[in-house]
């Protein structure tokens, strides 16, 4: 199994790393390589299940499925959750044609390139470090979701009640292991080059948080050649 561990996001251009992961969707393992020479694929990396903004990025992703698959591109959802926790998670939460796989020690966010930012007390390196200061005065704007734009960690609160999601041991460790592991999304083509991405590292952390448009996705998907 190759392991990057670039020293920035891999971009378009770049040759996407192989990795083999369990499967949470169905049984065995599920490797990048399953996909090339066969299939573009939309790769999705993201947080565990106990981040409440990856669990609307995977429910989002999981819309475009359908449009996706409609051109011919597969697509790969990648979480930092143990193999039963996501398993049960998803057995009370589907979603339809949801392919995803388990990497609780986030192998494939590092081969990729995705830094796990360290929070430190007012020093920020973007995207290696970052202050508890600076995240206090970001603002996540969710309408319909937050009653107002709210600070990350106030934010993070309201919606896990909002979900009622209850943790587990294994969500707490991977808190304690990867709470700042940034996340991405990128679009391979047939032969498992990188064709276009959207992740949190990029413009000083501006995508923190959020989602690609749709029709940006899907723009990009329209010009791959399947």
């Amino acid at each position: 199994m190759q392991e990057n561990h670039t020293e920035r996001p891999l971009q378009p251009g770049d040759r996407a790393p192989n990795v083999v992961l369990d499967a949470i969707t169905r049984q065995g393992k599920i490797a990048i390589d399953d996909f090339r020479g066969q299939k573009p694929v939309l790769v999705g990396l993201f947080r565990g299940l106990h981040c409440p903004f990856c669990r609307r990025q995977i429910a989002a992703m999981s819309e475009l499925s359908g449009a996706l698959q409609e051109k011919g591109i597969d697509s790969l959802t990648v979480v930092n959750t143990p193999i039963e926790r996501a398993r049960l998670y998803f057995r009370f939460h589907p979603l339809p044609n949801l392919l995803a796989a388990s990497d609780p020690e986030r192998v494939s966010h590092k081969a990729f390139g995705l830094p796990n930012v360290q929070f430190t007390e007012d020093e920020t390196d973007w995207p290696r470090k970052v202050g508890i200061s600076t995240v206090r005065s970001m603002r996540i704007d969710m309408p319909g979701e937050l009653p107002e734009p709210m600070d990350p960690m106030a934010a993070t609160e309201f919606l896990d009640k909002a979900d009622g999601y209850e943790f587990t041991p294994d969500d707490k460790q991977m808190i304690a292991t990867g709470e700042g592991q940034l996340v991405g999304e990128f679009l391979l083509d047939r032969d498992g080059v990188i064709r276009w991405c959207f992740t949190e590292a990029e413009e000083a952390g501006r995508h923190m948080f959020g989602i690609p448009a749709p029709r940006e996705v899907m723009s990009a998907a329209s010009n791959m050649a399947v």
